[in-house]
């Protein structure tokens, strides 16, 4: 083994990755050995054999391949050498191409050199690591042994561009809105807050983009997208993380109808994307996507669900029943909640989760939809839709509100709310406000998150498999 007296070289030389190779030379055969010298780097996963003979596993981004070592080849000093690395160390290592008899495609070696070797033993590679919080706070070795970790980093690599490409094809123009924001608007959400020392002034990390996109709607721009990310002060589960991956994208002229039809379409093309068609299966449930998703009112959900019919008693505007029912479906109703917030947690409660084929949820309560037009049908309803998709809250879709005078009372509605204490409650923005009185035209607008379709798509049970780092509380 060579290291030029530097255990840390600054760089090595190779002249193809393993994926490329085994690419090439897919079609050895059994015994074969060719002529032909390469060099490749990665790291060792396994080390086994004795005597004249040794072999490694050495693996890069791109696939594993074998090193096979001889004494006859290396010398003693050589095979020595070779048997003083350990798993887990960063090698370079040049030799021929070959299949050994068992038709194993491997690299004859002729010299090996240490990149950087690992100071701390590695986890059993067979087994990966058992104990899943190890996992998520050491994800640089759950990639090296964990499958499901590396399929989650690809299976998100694929939807972020299937994303671009859908969107992009569409007309739809990428930006960038701030994160650090003077007031956190746009989803009903607790907020990180912060302080600007220069201007002396507080800040909040954003909850969502959607009142910078539609500033942009404002100034001309018919179609816009952010694929983002945003904060909120929150609890962890397994399909909530403060930090998270939105996609919010808005169209004029358009309405929350034609928005699902996009929506859906794009679920499609992402799931494309990530899984190669469109039947997966998340838990023990086989989901098509090419199925036309189902429409539903939430007192449908609700009543197909196993709960009581609610639409005549809301339409009569018997609040005390709806608090009731509440009640019995064990929800613990605070009396300060409006009678749509109450309504709305009873379908999370009954219903949602058992929605597992693609359903949107077609009217939201005006209680917790403070951002889209008011319900063409349903008095105190909102053209608001949820995208549910193996029981999991997707996309929520707006036909947009663009009244200032109607957005301004949804304002003051939430700041009632939110002095009553619900942190969540949405703060007015001014300057919104002032900016939806030059005109905003009529649009559709959608958040998707894309952490939770990723979740489903793949089969994964939380959010943390999916978000490479997520939040956690220290350990020391």
């Amino acid at each position: 083994m060579t290291n030029e007296d530097n255990t840390y070289p600054y760089k090595y030389e190779r002249t193809a990755s393993i994926g490329e190779l085994r690419a090439r030379f897919e079609s050895t055969q059994p015994g074969e050995e060719t002529s032909e010298m390469v060099a490749v780097a990665g790291r060792i996963m396994t080390m086994r054999g004795q005597g004249k003979a040794a072999f490694a596993d050495l693996r890069d981004s791109t696939g594993r391949i074998q090193l096979f070592a001889r004494s006859n080849v290396l010398g003693d000093e050589g095979m020595e050498s070779f048997r003083r690395i350990g798993v887990g160390d960063i090698v370079g290592a040049e030799g021929e191409i070959m299949t050994t008899r068992r038709g194993e495609l491997s690299i004859n070696v002729r010299s090996m050199t240490m990149l950087a070797p690992a100071l701390r033993p590695m986890p059993d590679t067979f087994h990966g690591i058992s104990n899943v919080e190890t996992r998520y706070r050491q994800r640089y070795l759950d990639l090296l042994l964990t499958e499901d970790a590396r399929r989650a980093l690809e299976g998100r690599a694929k939807a972020n561009s299937a994303i671009r490409r859908f969107l992009d094809e569409r007309g739809f123009v990428e930006v960038e809105t701030p994160l650090l924001q003077p007031v956190a608007s746009g989803a009903t959400a607790r907020p990180f807050k912060t302080h600007h020392n220069a201007l002396d002034i507080d800040l909040y990390l954003r909850v969502a983009p959607e009142l910078y996109l539609k500033r942009l709607l404002i100034g001309g721009v018919d179609r816009v997208y952010e694929l983002n990310r945003s904060f909120r002060n929150e609890g962890v589960s397994t399909q909530h993380n403060p930090e998270f991956t939105m996609l919010e994208a808005y169209e004029a002229y358009v309405d929350y109808d034609d928005t699902m039809a996009l929506v859906e379409e794009l679920v499609r093309a992402i799931a494309f994307a990530v899984s190669g068609g469109y039947e997966i299966t998340f838990g023990d449930r086989a989901i098509d996507l090419a199925e036309p998703f189902r429409r539903m009112s939430m007192f449908e959900a609700i009543t197909t669900n196993g709960g009581p019919d609610l639409a005549d008693v809301w339409k009569a505007g018997d609040y005390e029943t709806i608090a009731k029912e509440a009640d019995g479906a064990g929800i613990h109703v605070d009396p300060k909640w409006p009678p749509g917030k109450v309504l709305a947690e009873i379908f999370e409660a009954i219903a949602e989760h058992k929605l597992i084929d693609p359903t949107f949820v077609v009217g939201y309560p005006k209680d917790v939809s403070p951002l889209a037009k008011d319900h063409r049908s349903i008095d105190g309803f909102t053209e608001q839709t949820d995208l549910i998709i193996g029981g999991i809250e997707m996309a929520p879709i707006y036909s947009e509100l663009n009244d200032p005078a109607e957005q301004r009372r949804r304002f003051e509605e939430q700041a009632k709310q939110r002095s009553s204490g619900d942190e969540e409650a949405m703060i007015a923005d001014e300057d919104f406000l002032e900016a939806l009185s030059y005109g905003m035209p009529p649009a559709g607008g959608y958040g998707l998150g894309v952490d939770r379709l990723l979740m489903v798509l793949l089969n994964l049970p939380s959010l943390r498999e999916i978000i490479l780092f997520p939040t956690l509380k220290p350990d020391r």
